[in-house]
């Protein structure tokens, strides 16, 4: 798989060297593209000489600040311009720790899109003020519950897409800046269809530099919210489905999907001499290779007949 990590920078000289390696300790085989919004601190020029010593390394050069939102979006475009199978969002500040990277690899080979969630077990922002907790957290259940978004961390910022996601989304249309803009995305991907899988990380605040964020952020992405549930309403509930956790094999992981309106089946187990005889036949010991403390051995499997449960209540009640 072809990957692209997209990294938007504004004044983050002391930290790009830093990432970079990080970066490439744990994802050898991935690209780097540098989105510079004309640093005065001189990054984009950095990123320029990186890129000349490493074939990994891509340097966009805008001119001047426009927001993460729009980076983003750059970055995305280039991604499906160049042929790329996933794209990554990642900020340059470490607080998106490269260590998750081969996580978010893993996850995305039975995904759509993968969040690096802070709200789900193994998740965490050990160094957050409570008063930033308080914003963030509320801010997510707000969107969750006024958009039907049943993802718990849909402000994230560390993320992957599949090429299918970003190209089935008009890219153009999209206005927002922050966390706006990860709300905007998360919303659109669901009502797209598209799996979502959430894996846990632990938030850091940046190493070196200082924070972007702003109350214009937040108050965005209050607006967002509001004006897409007047506008287009929620996720229909019947597209919102929260599925177990799964193990792929991360450790703690969330799944979310949208699924049509579902259809309840029975399976079917009968002797040989019954009717479903060729549906039903009875297996030898079947004994399974490599297992690990999570397997048990299988026995006597039987093939089983899937049949819709309308016609299995039919059935017994003839």
């Amino acid at each position: 798989m072809k990957r692209l990590i997209i990294i938007p920078t504004y004044n983050e000289l002391e930290n790009l060297p830093l990432l970079l390696k990080e970066i490439f300790s744990y994802a050898p085989e991935a690209d780097v593209l540098i989105v510079d919004d004309n640093s005065p601190d001189g990054t984009g020029k950095l990123a320029e000489e990186m890129g000349q010593r490493n074939p990994h390394v891509y340097v966009l050069h805008r001119p001047g600040k426009l927001g993460l939102g729009t980076a983003y979006i750059a970055g995305f475009k280039y991604a499906i311009h160049n042929g790329y199978d996933a794209a990554f969002e990642m900020d340059a500040d470490f607080s998106h720790d490269p260590r998750y990277l081969p996580d978010f690899l893993r996850a995305i080979g039975q995904a759509d899109l993968v969040i690096g969630s802070r709200y789900i077990p193994g998740g965490n922002t050990p160094n957050w003020s409570y008063i930033r907790r308080l914003i963030s957290g509320s801010g997510n259940i707000f969107a969750r519950f006024l958009l039907g978004i049943p993802v718990r961390d849909c402000t994230a910022g560390f993320r992957c897409y599949r090429r299918e996601v970003l190209q089935s989304i008009d890219l153009d249309t999209i206005r927002s800046r922050g966390y706006a803009f990860q709300i905007e995305l998360t919303y659109r991907a669901l009502t797209k269809g598209f799996q979502i899988v959430e894996t846990p990380i632990t938030f850091m605040d940046r190493r070196l530099g200082t924070s972007k964020m702003s109350r214009k952020i937040v108050l965005e992405a209050l607006a967002f919210v509001l004006r897409t549930r007047l506008s287009e309403g929620r996720v229909p509930r019947r597209q919102t489905t929260t599925l177990r956790s799964v193990d792929i094999p991360l450790e703690a992981m969330q799944k979310h999907w949208q699924v049509e309106e579902p259809i309840s089946f029975s399976l079917v187990e009968t002797p040989p001499s019954s009717s479903y005889a060729p549906y039903a036949p009875i297996l030898p010991i079947t004994p399974l290779s490599a297992l690990n403390s999570g397997q048990s051995l299988a026995r006597n499997l039987r093939s089983v007949k899937l049949r819709p449960l309308r016609e299995t209540e039919s059935a017994l009640e003839s």
